[in-house]
């Protein structure tokens, strides 16, 4: 019985000592970290409303200098679809729609009556179709600023032209169309609600150019009432949707080395 119990000791420290051979010739775990990197780049698309308040035009009609001019605020709404290249650089293409403002003005009349002058009105709106590039300064608690510029084409439209003689007079004229350059200049920042999804807040100067109405003959002339010099300041309010913007997988990842394992046993 005791021989029993001594070659039952040898054979499980046998098994104990090959064990232990067998680990030790075992190769190293490999831990390959991976750090969390959000992917750059990607198409996304956007939506703005906003509201616009015009600088006062200047406004004519041949060799008659209207004067008192100004323009009311108007509402707008846009859309658009853009490239992110990099954390700092993205460029987009955007339409926008803006409501009808009405420009307001006074014409002299001398012949008229007292007070000496007619009241202009008419209504434009305007279609802006723009290539815009911005620069993203940086990210702080999901919060980017930016700035921007833009450059496109403005399809203006004027309708509504009426007026109104201190007399009792009034009268309407007939609108007209046209096309001119626009620029813009932007500031604004955004707010990343998710990795695809940022609220976008922001300012734009906008340069739209003149608008005139159709040619009519008056006051011993024939040509158009012009709106000259339209600028705006928009405060937009949007939401920008980007394609692709996942993170990569964070933590470690934990894999073995394929080879040939050898015992020492």
């Amino acid at each position: 019985m005791d021989n029993f119990f001594k070659r039952l000791s040898l054979t499980g420290f046998a098994v104990a000592l090959s064990t232990a051979a067998y680990a030790a010739d075992l190769p190293t775990p490999v831990i390959e970290h991976i750090p969390e990197v959000p992917a750059v780049g990607g198409w996304y698309l956007r939506g703005d409303i906003g509201y616009k308040i015009y600088q006062a035009p200047d406004i004519k009609y041949g060799t008659l200098d209207f004067y008192d001019e100004e323009m009311e605020g108007t509402f707008m709404m846009g859309a658009g679809v853009g490239y992110k290249f990099s954390d700092h650089f993205r460029t987009d293409f955007t339409i926008d729609y803006e409501f009808p403002a009405e420009a307001k003005s006074k014409g002299p009349c001398n012949l008229c009556g007292s007070p000496g002058y007619s009241v202009e009105k008419a209504d434009i709106d305007v279609w802006t179709f723009m290539l815009n590039g911005y620069v993203d300064i940086g990210t702080w608690n999901r919060i980017t600023p930016y700035v921007g510029a833009g450059v496109g084409a403005s399809y203006v439209t004027t309708s509504n032209i009426n007026f109104v003689n201190p007399n009792g007079v009034a009268g309407t004229y007939e609108g007209d169309s046209k096309w001119n350059f626009a620029w813009a200049l932007m500031a604004g920042a955004a707010y990343d609600i998710t990795p695809n999804l940022a609220l976008d807040a922001g300012y734009r100067y906008l340069n739209i150019g003149d608008a005139h109405s159709a040619k009519f003959s008056t006051a011993g002339q024939n040509t158009r009432i012009e709106y000259e010099d339209l600028q705006a300041h928009e405060f937009r309010l949007g939401a920008r949707y980007t394609f692709n913007t996942m993170a990569a997988p964070a933590g470690p990842v934990y894999y073995e080395p394929q080879g040939p394992i050898t015992s020492n046993f």
